[in-house]
């Protein structure tokens, strides 16, 4: 009953910092925002949603008299531009402004293609006119070999693929089908999102020890008849609960926008040790310092220390240390939560974490009840 009373206490101090309320809105936005990017970069990387979302005939394409009379303004056209003839003059002038791109005529009869590569769409752009020059240059020699048009069509699409969907029922619903989009959520967005409650919280961690020297209270809280396990828990329940619960929340936000997360159940417990974790260096650098401000600077030094850790395994290939990354808790989370059907192994690979986390929480606390011996 002590702990349970702590703890309100706690959670009421918590749930009156505005700060962390903002903090709490501030974490929708950031996901939110991180989701629109996801899709933006899918779009703008992916030929084929470029032209299923309408955007490639949007774009203009400048072509002098002589291109739009050629049989490269219907390559142009087949991959989704709208022409634009003019002078090559005036064409020049509004690349960039009007027009993405322009292909002309130059006074030697090659041809010469001008891309705006500032454009957010250059890469799609630069491949789309690239494969329509490919196709044109094909058709000369093939023209020059002596064939004829009909013949030249039939070389070029020789090949007619059609796509048969099998068990199109069970089929998970994502918000792109693009393996682009599906890399970058899973591979970052999702566990990014998965911890940022954890994140967030740890300057909550350092004023609820810190904060209780500046308010003179630490004394009166070392005198009450609770052993220092029982202060760290009572203390620990409140933001470790926030914490859980935010991240479960930001699971059904994604679930929302079609970002389906597997094994929530295991992503609970997993995320439940690393709270654990984080709350325990968050005490022990509260008992550390004499401040909040110096507070606020040590866990923000731990928190960039721990970012390079938790994620620098998601963004690099090292076969030399693949055995050990695959042990850290943002890789299992990206496991766990990209795949129906969990590996035993992979359950396994948990231990390590764990382990940690309890070694660090349980540090925590005998470090806690030493100050406390030394300050009654």
């Amino acid at each position: 009953m002590k702990i349970l009373a702590l703890s309100r206490k706690e959670a009421q101090d918590i749930l009156n910092n505005k700060i962390y309320l903002l903090i709490i809105f501030i974490q929708v936005i950031i996901i939110l925002g991180a989701f629109s990017m996801a899709i933006v970069t899918a779009v703008a990387a992916d030929p084929a949603l470029f032209d299923s979302y309408g955007i490639t005939s949007n774009l203009k394409v400048g072509v002098d008299p002589d291109i739009s009379r050629s049989e490269m303004a219907g390559y142009l056209k087949e991959q989704g531009f709208t022409l634009i003839v003019y002078n090559s003059e005036n064409a020049t002038k509004d690349l960039g402004k009007d027009l993405v791109a322009v292909v002309e005529n130059s006074s030697r009869g090659e041809m010469t293609v001008h891309i705006d590569n500032t454009n957010v769409f250059y890469a799609v752009v630069n491949q789309k006119i690239n494969d329509a020059v490919t196709k044109y240059e094909q058709a000369k020699k093939l023209e020059a070999a002596g064939l004829n048009q009909s013949t030249i069509n039939i070389v070029q699409n020789s090949i007619v693929l059609t796509e048969i969907t099998v068990n199109d029922d069970e089929k998970s619903p994502i918000a792109i089908d693009s393996s682009y989009f599906v890399e970058v959520m899973y591979g970052f967005i999702v566990p990014f999102v998965l911890l940022l409650p954890f994140f967030m919280a740890s300057n909550i961690v350092t004023d609820s020890v810190v904060g209780e020297r500046e308010r003179k209270t630490f004394e009166v809280l070392l005198m009450v008849p609770l052993t220092s396990s029982m202060v760290i828990i009572g203390k620990a329940i409140p933001i470790l609960s926030f914490s859980v619960l935010q991240s479960l929340a930001w699971i059904l936000l994604l679930d929302l926008l079609k970002v389906p997360i597997y094994n929530p159940a295991i992503i609970f417990l997993l995320l439940l040790f690393v709270g654990l974790g984080f709350i325990g260096v968050g005490i022990i650098i509260s008992m550390l310092v004499d401040s909040t401000k110096e507070a606020n600077s040590a866990i923000t030094l731990a928190l960039v220390f721990a970012t390079f850790i938790l994620f620098f395994p998601l963004f690099t290939k090292a076969p030399y240390f693949e055995a050990v990354l695959n042990f850290i808790p943002t890789v299992l989370l990206v496991k766990i939560s990209s795949t129906p059907v969990v590996d035993p192994w992979l359950l396994l690979s948990t231990i390590p974490t764990i382990l940690v986390s309890t070694v660090v929480f349980v540090l925590s606390v005998r470090y806690f009840r030493h100050e406390r011996a030394i300050r009654l």
